[in-house]
């Protein structure tokens, strides 16, 4: 590891020596005429962007010779661009006029980063996102950023995907959407498939690792995600992006806007449809969403609306490929599932598929509607106020309305399961039957959220805010056939539960200037009520009601060296409460606890006119973290139990560099040991009937936690041949991942390298702005790979039997886009 570091930092060092001349300047007040601290510079090379001091000075060192575009911008200020020459150490002071409307930006302020923030992120702006927006979930945009790992069920990147970072899963990776949380209260995660192509409606995003600053919703264990959707365009446009691809995956997509109207009002509006069949066989999705948004635009006022709505409907892949099906060993399939338990077949259609489909598209199921269905509505308003340079709030309310469920085909189902009475039938007492159900899920999030920020002058700035949400859940199951339906009435709920979750939090934020250094501290109080009633799934009572209060302090600093380079470091303490399953499969036996986290962070950032390289060491210690041991409750289910102490320690990289005037190569590295302490396995023995015979423990004194890599590293090299195309060659490394938490290497996942290849051409035709075409070559190079995947242990009849399902990606596919922008 350092001797790839020092590798790196050399390779990188003559593009940083080889400059000669500086610019630098003076960022002032066109009205008052006094110099603005903070004002953010950037030069058209796209790498460096430096920030005025506190007598709002400026410096950017070591240019080249040549021409460069000079943007300055700061809240609450015009942006300003200049064009600047350097062939000598140059001077330009710029006056910046106030703005006459408040900008979109003020919005995320209280949650966001910035270069002094003492933590580690990455910003991607709408013209980043596009370039790979195609019609692959958001989670492929992610890709290129450090510690991030993604996979897609249906294996091209449409329908349900997932994304990790530094090992995390969604349900432990805290996403807003301005400020308001998107995960869900009770299971915790992110279902980014019920908001298809959203990324068109996105104008930036910052991912901050780790802890981060505080933020709302559901507490950050891996990573934060802060997305803010469309800002104010000035010009009416039109804009129409139509993708086909393999697997007959076709994205269309309209946005349309009006512009400024009278100084005052905007409208803008999205509707996108996206349909794939996908690589896995019926791994179909069906897409469509929409995004409406109205704002009125004052001196000192913002007021923004949104609307948007997304459906779903994707065929169930979500029980992935047998580890023998995957390798071709039809003798270890026979004989584990037709002479042991038969688990993946019933009958004689099920055994055709099961050994007759392609050993890397097999999917189990056969019934025509195995499928998930979702909708969701969202609704929000914001509402931000400049009461002056100084002092600016925020306050926003929101409501969020879903609804779906998944249908299913199930064999030789108990009836007693559903409520329903044995049957006769010729004499013949029936206590099993086939039958179709749907398992709903309907609920109502709604709150406010509000933030607060005072700047008294150039050296503090003061944040307050926080949120409060609440969450009514409904759960409820229907049978909606069976063959022998006994006492049973089509749509009768055989249970029905409920969720409720009460949700506060405050925070208050301080940055501190002195000099080069910068002190932060960050100070969140929440507090949580959650009750669960009704029955589950298996029509066993529910009846819960915790509360929690959570402390999470963070502080940090951060130091200026020069003018190129900073570093920081950081402390940071998150608590997050166990997910609605943890609860129910818990049957009450052992209610399990809150996790606790202590992040470390400590980085150095150093920037050129023609690269910039990030370098952050973290450290994560986790107590009493959630995780499956392989213990099941006593129908089955799989329960998580806390362990008293796990840690995840990492070195992660982020540069770009010019390699020449038409060449840029973007780097992302991420080293990490990941562990749990005196970890034990526990799995179950049964006898021939499958009833239980008794349980087993392992112990291991120290193993590696599932689905954390040591290693994940990305590449994107970008050549622009001519003017307006780009030829790039994006790669992705993972390393070995284990499927549980033994560090089993016979229940892993394999290490991979895949290569995508990206091609785009924009030009301008008479009457239209823009017209680009783009093609993403997916795994060029058609590696055969897994990138996820789930086992289980048992012992079954005295004998040991450990089940591998995987989910395999698709080889060489491609999308081709048509975009003409109006």
């Amino acid at each position: 590891m350092k001797n790839l570091l020092f590798a790196v930092l050399a390779f990188l060092s003559p593009f940083a020596v080889s400059a000669q001349f500086s610019l630098s300047g003076k960022i002032t007040d066109k009205l008052t005429e006094q110099p603005l601290a903070g004002a953010s510079l950037s030069l058209n090379t796209g790498f460096l962007t430096v920030q005025s001091d506190a007598s709002g000075n400026y410096k950017f060192p070591n240019l080249k010779v040549g021409k460069y575009i000079l943007t300055v911008s700061y809240l609450g200020f015009k942006t300003q661009q200049k064009p600047v020459e350097i062939s000598t150490n140059t001077t330009v002071n710029i006056s910046i006029e106030r703005a006459s409307l408040l900008a979109d930006e003020i919005i995320v302020r209280a949650t966001r980063a910035t270069s002094r923030s003492a933590t580690t992120y990455r910003n991607l702006d709408k013209a980043e996102l596009e370039k790979n927006n195609l019609g692959q979930d958001l989670p492929y945009l992610l890709n290129q950023t450090p510690s991030v790992v993604v996979t897609s069920d249906a294996g091209a990147g449409v329908g349900y995907t997932g994304i990790r970072i530094r090992g995390s899963d969604a349900t432990r990776v805290n996403l807003t959407v301005n400020g308001i949380p998107l995960n869900d209260s009770e299971s915790q995660g992110s279902y980014l498939v019920d908001l298809p192509d959203f990324a068109s409606s996105i104008d930036n995003i910052q991912l901050q690792r780790g802890v981060g600053t505080s933020t709302n919703g559901a507490g950050a264990f891996g990573a934060s995600i802060n997305v803010q959707t469309s800002t104010r365009r000035d010009s009416a446009y039109a804009e129409l992006n139509n993708t086909f691809g393999s697997y007959n995956t076709i994205k269309n997509t309209v946005n349309v806007g009006t512009g400024l109207i009278n100084g005052k009002f905007s409208f803008d509006g999205r509707l996108s449809r996206i349909q794939s069949d996908g690589f896995i066989d019926r791994g179909a999705s069906k897409l469509k969403s929409y995004f409406l948004s109205g704002a009125y635009y004052g001196k000192n006022d913002l007021l923004r609306v949104n609307v948007f709505s997304g459906t779903e409907k994707t065929f169930q892949v979500w029980n992935g490929v047998p580890e023998a099906k995957l390798n071709g060993n039809t003798d270890s399939l026979f004989r584990h599932y037709y002479d042991n338990i038969g688990s993946l077949y019933f009958n004689t259609a099920d055994s055709l598929n099961l050994f007759n489909a392609d050993q890397r598209k097999y999917s189990q199921f056969l019934y025509p509607n195995q499928t998930d269905n979702y909708t969701q509505d969202h609704y929000q308003a914001l509402y931000s106020h400049s009461f002056s340079s100084k002092l600016s709030a925020n306050a926003a309310l929101h409501y969020t309305y879903g609804r779906g469920y998944y249908e299913e085909f199930k064999n030789s189902q108990k009836l007693s399961n559903y409520g329903l009475q044995p049957d006769v039938v010729g004499g013949t007492n029936i206590t099993k039957t086939d039958l179709i159900r749907r398992r709903w899920l309907d609920n109502d999030f709604y709150g406010t959220t509000f933030s607060l920020n005072y700047v008294p002058d150039s050296k503090l700035n003061f944040t307050f805010g926080g949120a409060y949400n609440q969450y009514d859940g409904r759960h409820f199951g229907e049978v909606i056939w069976a063959k022998y339906a006994s006492n049973g009435n089509i749509y009768d709920r055989y249970y029905e539960g409920t969720g409720t979750k009460k949700d506060f939090n405050t925070y208050g934020k301080a940055v501190w200037q002195i000099g080069q250094l910068s002190l932060m501290g960050d100070l969140q109080y929440r507090k949580i009520n959650y009750s669960i009633g009704g029955t589950d799934k298996n029509r066993t009572p529910l009846n819960y009601d915790v509360k929690f209060d959570f402390f999470n302090p963070k502080f940090g600093l951060s130091y200026q060296l020069n003018d190129k380079s900073s570093a920081y470091a950081s402390f940071a303490v998150g608590n997050k409460e166990p997910n609605r399953d943890d609860y129910v499969n818990s049957n009450g036996s052992k209610p399990p606890k809150s996790e606790n986290l202590k992040n470390v962070e400590a980085g150095y950032r150093v920037a050129g006119s023609n690269f910039n390289v990030g370098i952050n060491g973290y450290g994560m210690f986790y107590k009493d973290q959630l995780v499956l041991t392989g213990a099941i409750n006593d129908v089955g289910e799989s329960i998580r139990q806390n362990i008293p102490k796990s840690y995840r320690i990492g070195l992660e990289l982020d540069g770009k560099v010019l390699l020449a005037q038409n060449l840029s190569w973007g780097l992302t590295a991420a080293f990490s040991k990941n562990k749990i302490k005196n970890y034990q396995e526990v799995f179950t023995h049964y006898d021939v009937n499958f009833d239980f015979v008794k349980t087993q423990v392992n112990n291991y004194a120290s193993s590696d936690i599932a689905y954390s890599p040591n290693f994940v590293g990305s590449s994107e090299i970008s050549f622009h041949p001519i003017k307006n195309a780009e030829i790039a060659l994006l790669s992705k490394f993972v390393s070995k991942q284990y499927l549980d938490n033994t560090s089993n290497s016979k229940r892993k996942i394999d290490p991979y390298f895949v290569n995508d290849l990206r091609l785009n051409y924009h030009t301008k035709v008479a009457g239209i702005k823009n017209v680009g075409l783009t093609l993403l070559v997916n795994n060029l190079f058609s590696k055969r790979y897994v990138s996820n995947g789930y086992t289980y242990s048992y012992v079954y009849d005295n004998r040991f039997i450990a089940e591998n399902f995987y989910y395999p990606q698709a080889t060489r596919n491609f999308l081709l886009s048509l975009s003409v922008k109006f």
